[in-house]
């Protein structure tokens, strides 16, 4: 259901984590050449199952608590993918004869960004339908 916030919010972090990354280098090398993450395995698989996961929370839209797990573990996988950045980052260190950092090593933060408002709205979403029950 492509009409709640929350859909919108994962296709933002389906397009962060799956679309965005073929068009924004991590990085650039020595040479000035772009480092795409189709470089790095790990990376690349991190990325991946980022997008699988959202895209299996878009498809869960009427089970509000797996959706919510589902975001979770994305939110905790981006993560890893931020540290193993963190790990590539002695390698990217500002001197002029070292590599460049790109804007895609902030896709990743982006994605944390858009899972965690999804997150927010799924639980009012789960609290408005808590409180139409007692009504009833």
């Amino acid at each position: 259901m492509l009409q709640r916030i929350q859909s919108i919010y994962l296709i933002g972090a389906i397009i962060c984590s799956g679309i965005l990354p073929f068009f924004f280098p991590l990085w650039f090398d020595e040479n000035g050449f772009p480092f795409y993450f189709q470089g790095d395995l790990p990376i690349s698989i991190l990325f991946g199952f980022g997008t699988l996961l959202a895209i299996l929370a878009v498809g869960s839209y009427n089970k509000r608590q797996h959706q919510f797990v589902l975001n979770r573990m994305n939110i905790i996988l981006n993560i890893i993918l931020l540290l193993l950045f963190v790990l590539y980052a002695p390698k990217l260190s500002g001197d002029p004869f070292v590599s460049k950092k790109g804007i895609g090593l902030v896709l990743p933060l982006l994605s944390i960004v858009f899972l965690a408002l999804a997150n927010i709205a799924i639980q009012k979403d789960e609290k408005l339908v808590k409180s139409s029950g007692r009504l009833r």
